[in-house]
């Protein structure tokens, strides 16, 4: 039988406000990300967790799709989308701290496929239908895929290729369509292409006068304005460090 005496009741508590002050302070953040961040976020992610020592946990979807998750009431922090539209509807509705929104990585679109020598003139291998399945991201929910639908309404081939396109829920889920050859190709991010580990294949890195700037912002969401290490992070994505990170992933940056 252990007898405490005051002694030992004043230890007690001491270390049950220590061990409660610890787990604040190690308190996580949830970040919802546009999933042609995906490998970049990786390793932003154990490069802040690195120098910080605090945690960072990543949910990846289509802009959309988070988009709708945050309205319906998911508890983000930060909210990394592929487009500015989505955290501007955010910050304007009252759901973001306002003024905290910027613009953090400027996307790149690419027709890839994993084959080799697949096309040398990729305008006319579109035009030509010379495969069963061409996949891109969904317009509707998908930055990626709205800028894939843009270049293909400037060759005119949006209404003929309608039969062949293969679209995914989000541009990561359209990689993975061209990755295992369930599409001859895709139009994807050009990170997607710089993280992939089996060789380059056919790329065509599309000129980006055929589509509409894809200026990928990220703001604070209310769930995390009280939250000194959200706004440690969204500081964290405009430091030396992470721009070098993400620049090297094929993403131009703010200037």
């Amino acid at each position: 039988m252990f007898i405490f005496n005051r002694l030992t009741l004043r230890f007690v508590a001491t270390a049950l406000l220590c061990f409660t002050a610890s787990l604040a302070g190690a308190e996580s953040l949830r970040i919802a990300v546009a999933a042609n961040f995906t490998d970049t976020t990786r390793d932003l992610v154990a490069l802040f967790e690195e120098t910080t020592g605090q945690s960072v946990a990543a949910s990846y979807g289509s802009t959309g799709q988070l988009f709708a998750q945050i309205k319906n009431g998911a508890p983000f922090d930060v909210f990394q989308a592929a487009d500015s539209a989505h955290p501007q509807l955010l910050e304007n509705s009252g759901d973001a701290v306002r003024g905290s929104r910027f613009t953090y990585a400027r996307g790149k679109l690419a027709l890839w496929t994993p084959e080799n020598n697949v096309f040398s003139d990729p305008r006319s291998w579109l035009a030509s239908a010379d495969f069963k399945r061409l996949a891109i991201a969904n317009p509707k929910t998908a930055p990626y895929g709205l800028a894939a639908q843009q270049v293909l309404k400037n060759l005119s081939l949006w209404a003929a290729l309608q039969p062949r396109l293969v679209r995914g829920n989000s541009v990561a889920q359209t990689f993975q369509f061209v990755a295992t050859s369930n599409a001859q190709a895709g139009f994807v991010a050009l990170s997607q292409v710089n993280a992939w580990q089996n060789g380059n294949g056919t790329l065509w890195v599309v000129p980006q006068r055929m589509y509409a700037p894809i200026n990928q912002q990220a703001v604070l969401l209310n769930h995390g304005k009280n939250k000194p290490v959200a706004r440690r992070w969204l500081e964290f994505l405009r430091s030396p460090q992470a721009l070098k990170t993400i620049k090297g992933f094929g993403y131009s940056v703010a200037d």
